[in-house]
């Protein structure tokens, strides 16, 4: 049995050392780094295969591919912004309002757009008809772009429906995220293939399992049709999205309509993220007015919504996502109203609310009340519990899930996306945000805010304190895994 006693001490001394290696040859946060340290330590070999999936750094392949790809609409954004007509104007240029925009277009890729109208869904009832709507409307192109597409009653609905319209010779291309879609196969989709319609993996969802590499995920949910019309926010394509799933119940989410020149915008993220994607250059989208057409006085739309569509993923080299969100929040004076079905915010974005609440701002936070991830769930407790000490009222939503994504600063800033307040949103996923600088929406957003919290309960320190120590415990455990989970 000495030989046996030797093998495994060779074992552990070289699994240290590549435990060693693996996690510090690589830029990362100090809580990420020991979090998949404490993993490669205590399961030797199998801590290895999971790093390899799941730990490893986006590949260098699809780094260029997603960099290399050229902003081709923002010449005719920045046109339709000069053409629009001069009663549309932003509903909030003011200093503090500045500072944001300036942030998130530092890079000249986020230009604010003035002449918006936009329309809050909460229901997915009312989304999905009047998407659907507005795609048999659809004269030229439709461009859909989705974490999650299921093979069920509103996928097939939806599939359907893109099949007729790419019959009737309008221009279909559908990007999806592999891993989110894992119910809606290739032959489901080659359905629209065979109509004419096109639809591609996203370029990280290609070989996810031979690139070693399963972890970067499309998580932006768009939609546009006609370069005119356009749907971003919280919703993906399946039943249980409206609410039709009993392990969920009611589902409570957040979308946007857009009718306006941030559409451009979309569509742009839309086609830098197919050129990513494609596998031949004859599927490659070039400029062309059809796709972003010229917005005069003409046919400009006359909404008065100053909006900024922002995007982010793991091809940057800093999380510009969630440092832009950070600086809007920070603008916050009165309010700071939050909506995320996950809460795992790392150290800056937890210091930044603690600071904010500190500063007599009234931070809320709503998450959901039952878990569609258990070891993320008590994690999100964990943070629920620390926060409530700091003065952050956490309100915890009980007619079903909550999956909005959504953020309200004092009167006029607001912003639903596809991003959570997790690790994952901000360094892994790819993912998509639409902030508004106007009141009037603000309003409808701080109306739908209060209408949720009839249907929640505020997290009490009393009720923090009658929690199990089990419970605790597994929280606390969930917590030291959070960067990874």
């Amino acid at each position: 049995m000495i030989w046996w006693h030797d093998f495994v001490r060779i074992i552990i001394i070289t699994n240290t050392i590549l435990a060693f290696y693996v996690v510090f040859h690589r830029r990362r946060s100090v809580s990420t780094t020991w979090a998949w340290l404490i993993i490669l330590l205590v399961l030797p070999v199998v801590g290895i295969t999971l790093y390899a999936f799941f730990g490893r750094g986006i590949s260098q392949e699809n780094i260029f591919a997603i960099n290399k790809q050229k902003h081709i609409g923002l010449r005719n954004v920045q046109k339709s912004i000069a053409k629009a007509p001069k009663n549309t104007s932003p509903s909030d240029t003011s200093k503090a309002g500045n500072i944001a925009i300036n942030f998130f277009n530092h890079q000249q890729e986020a230009p604010l757009t003035k002449n918006n109208q936009v329309k809050l869904y909460t229901e997915g009832e009312t989304f999905f008809h009047d998407m659907l709507k507005d795609m048999v409307r659809a004269k030229e192109i439709i461009n859909v772009e989705f974490y999650t597409f299921y093979s069920d009653n509103i996928g097939n609905r939806v599939l359907q429906l893109l099949i007729k319209k790419a019959k009737q010779g309008v221009k279909v291309r559908v990007i999806y995220d592999a891993w989110g879609s894992m119910g809606a196969t290739k032959a489901w989709f080659d359905q629209l293939r065979a109509a004419g319609g096109e639809v591609l993996p996203f370029v990280t969802s290609r070989n996810m399992i031979t690139r070693y590499r399963i972890n970067y995920h499309l998580h932006r949910k768009i939609v546009v049709i006609d370069g005119r019309i356009s749907w971003t926010g919280g919703f993906n394509i399946g039943d249980q999205y409206l609410g039709k799933k009993k392990k969920f119940g009611h589902w409570r989410d957040s979308q946007v309509r857009i009718v306006g020149s941030a559409s451009l915008l979309l569509q742009e993220r839309f086609v830098m993220d197919w050129n990513a994607s494609i596998t031949n250059n004859q599927q490659l989208i070039r400029f062309n007015s059809t796709l972003f057409p010229d917005l005069d006085e003409k046919n400009i739309h006359e909404g008065d919504v100053a909006t900024q569509i922002i995007s982010d993923g793991p091809d940057r080299y800093a999380p510009y996502m969630r440092n832009g969100m950070m600086r809007l929040m920070l603008l916050a004076r009165k309010r700071l109203w939050i909506q995320t079905p996950y809460l795992i915010p790392d150290d800056a974005v937890f210091a930044t609310w603690q600071t904010i609440a500190s500063s007599g701002v009234d931070v809320r936070i709503m998450i959901p009340c039952k878990p569609d991830h258990p070891f993320i769930y008590r994690a999100t407790q964990w943070y629920a519990n620390e926060l409530t000490r700091f003065g952050v009222k956490i309100y915890i939503y009980e007619d079903g899930f909550l999956h909005a994504k959504t953020t309200i600063v004092d009167d006029h800033f607001s912003s639903v996306g596809s991003m959570n307040q997790d690790f994952r949103s901000y360094n892994l996923n790819f993912e998509d945000n639409a902030v508004f600088y106007d009141k009037k929406f603000n309003q409808k957003m701080v109306a739908a805010f209060e209408e949720d919290m009839k249907h929640s309960h505020l997290l009490t320190k009393e009720e923090i304190k009658k929690q199990s120590r089990a419970l605790r415990t597994l929280q606390a455990f969930s917590r030291m895994l959070s960067p990874i989970l």
